[in-house]
């Protein structure tokens, strides 16, 4: 795959700025620092830089301070909020640096920021963090990066040291597109086995006699993304493995339980609502995937 990061690749030592040292923050500086890059680091609260600094860092007073003699910034705060205060903090020392913004945010703010980042005179990468802080340096760390190619490769080397690293697009929002989609597979499927833990401890079954079989359900998902990609990509959702009817049906007996247990039933009753909708709209045959039409489709 195109912009990976390669065994081979030996990243030039430049200068590093890291703004914010939550746990994801510290986990970059680590990499970083572990790469050889000469790395400075600030954060709001102090105290955060301990770790850093006994690996090499440079502390600095203040964003200006700390990006003063870094070509590459890196941001990685709470949300967009934090990192407008950031970037308004660090001001004119940005100016004629890069940026890579590794805040969490929504597609629309990093373009919003984007835009910011032309009028300030900086340039600006968008990255999208898609594993767990622990693989931080590793080749399982997955990070994507959006906004002008040659921005990217002129950074790459450098940026593989946080782990496989991929240019996703142009358009500056796209790696906040994937981020917000795999996150929100994530928090449903979070939230839904929560849920079964409820249903379950409601009826008497205890989380660990409920989790053998819970552990089946992620075997079946590698084919069904597959599949249901597939089937999103080109409009075509026969039902010859499960159809919207008999999805319908499913949910409204877990509903139903769930319900006559005192559990809160919001989201799953959202999920009925939706699936009925199909079936009532003629698409009862279809598969389950059919919902995504569905669900992109102009609302009248």
């Amino acid at each position: 795959m195109p912009n990976q990061r390669s065994s081979s690749i030996t990243p030039s030592r430049i200068t590093v700025a890291v703004l914010g040292l939550g746990p994801m923050g510290r986990a970059l500086a680590r990499a970083l620092l572990a790469a050889g890059h000469p790395t400075t680091v600030w954060n709001r609260t102090p105290g955060r830089d301990t770790e850093a600094l006994a690996l090499g860092a440079r502390s600095a007073a203040s964003p200006a301070e700390a990006v003063a003699d870094a070509p590459l910034v890196l941001l990685c705060v709470r949300d967009q909020e934090a990192a407008r205060t950031v970037l308004d903090a660090a001001g004119p020392a940005l100016r004629g640096r890069t940026v890579v913004n590794a805040t969490s945010l929504t597609p629309d703010d990093a373009r919003a920021n984007a835009t910011d980042a032309e009028d300030r005179g900086h340039r600006l990468l968008d990255a999208a963090i898609l594993t767990p802080t622990g693989t931080i340096g590793r080749p399982e760390a997955i990070v994507l990066f959006s906004g002008p190619a040659e921005t990217f490769a002129a950074h790459q080397e450098t940026l593989a040291s946080l782990g496989t690293v991929r240019h996703v697009g142009e358009d500056p929002g796209r790696a906040a597109a994937f981020d917000t989609a795999v996150l929100d597979l994530f928090w449903t499927t979070v939230h839904g086995y929560v849920h079964a833990l409820a249903l379950a401890r409601a009826e008497g079954i205890t989380g660990a006699e409920l989790a053998p079989y819970a552990q089946g359900l992620p075997l079946l998902l590698p084919p069904l993304i597959e599949d249901f990609a597939h089937r999103a990509d080109t409009h075509h959702h026969p039902g010859d493995r499960s159809t919207l009817a008999s999805a319908a049906a499913g949910l409204a007996h877990v509903t139903h339980t769930a319900r006559s247990r005192g559990l809160d039933t919001s989201v799953l009753d959202a999920a009925l609502a939706l699936t009925r909708r199909a079936v009532t709209a003629g698409h009862g045959p279809a598969g389950v995937s059919a919902l995504v039409d569905l669900l992109t489709a102009p609302q009248e």
